[in-house]
C-alpha cells in the first residue's frame, strides 16, 4: 500500500540540497510526484510530495527530519488526499505593472470574494528596461467554480488594476 507525503523545507543556499532529499526519497522507495524549488533570498526554499510504501512511513519521516542537521528546516504533514471538486475551470491570470506593496493582496481580495481558488501563485519583481524601475509580474492559476460570475470577477479585476496600474489578462487555460 502506498502513502504520500508533502514536505516544506528552507535553509541556506548551497549545491547539493536537492540531490540530499532525492537520495532519501530513492533509499525508502519513494517517488517525486510534484515539487516547486527556488533560490530566494539567498535561501533554498521548497515544497515537495513524495509517494512511498506505507511499511517505509517512519523510516523516511525521520530522514527528511534528519536534514535539520545540514541547516534545512522541514516540515512534512501526510498526505490524505480528498476527491477534487467537480464543477469548475481553470483559467490563467498574468500581472505586469509598476512594483509597489499591496498588489497581490488587492487581487487575491477579489479573486476570494468570487470564490475562487488560487492554485499557484508565481511573483517576481525585476526592472524595466528602458527606465530600470521595478516591474512587478506574477502568473496566477485559477481554479474558478462554474457558479462564479466570471464577467463580474473580470470587471472587479479591471477597475483594482486601474487603481493599482498594472495590467491584468484573465485568459481560459485549456
Amino acid at each position: 500500500m502506498e502513502r504520500s507525503l508533502v514536505m516544506t523545507m528552507i535553509g541556506p543556499d548551497r549545491p547539493g540540497l536537492v540531490e540530499a532529499v532525492a537520495e532519501i526519497v530513492t533509499k525508502h522507495s519513494g517517488n517525486w510526484l510534484d515539487s516547486r524549488m527556488s533560490r530566494l533570498g539567498g535561501h533554498f526554499a521548497g515544497i515537495l510530495r513524495v509517494e512511498f510504501p506505507t511499511e517505509h512511513e517512519d523510516k523516511i519521516i525521520q530522514a527528511l527530519r534528519a536534514l535539520e542537521s545540514r541547516g534545512l528546516s522541514v516540515i512534512i504533514h501526510l498526505d490524505h488526499p480528498t476527491p477534487e471538486p467537480t464543477g469548475h475551470r481553470f483559467s490563467e491570470i498574468e500581472i505586469v505593472g509598476h512594483d509597489r506593496p499591496g498588489i497581490v493582496r488587492e487581487i487575491s481580495h477579489v479573486l476570494a470574494s468570487h470564490g475562487v481558488n488560487v492554485e499557484e501563485l508565481d511573483t517576481e519583481r525585476g526592472s524595466a528596461a528602458m527606465s530600470g524601475e521595478s516591474i512587478f509580474k506574477a502568473r496566477v492559476t485559477l481554479r474558478i467554480p462554474n457558479t462564479t460570475d466570471v464577467s463580474k470577477m473580470r470587471r472587479d479585476l479591471e477597475r483594482i488594476a486601474t487603481d493599482l496600474i498594472v495590467d491584468i489578462s484573465l485568459k481560459e487555460k485549456l
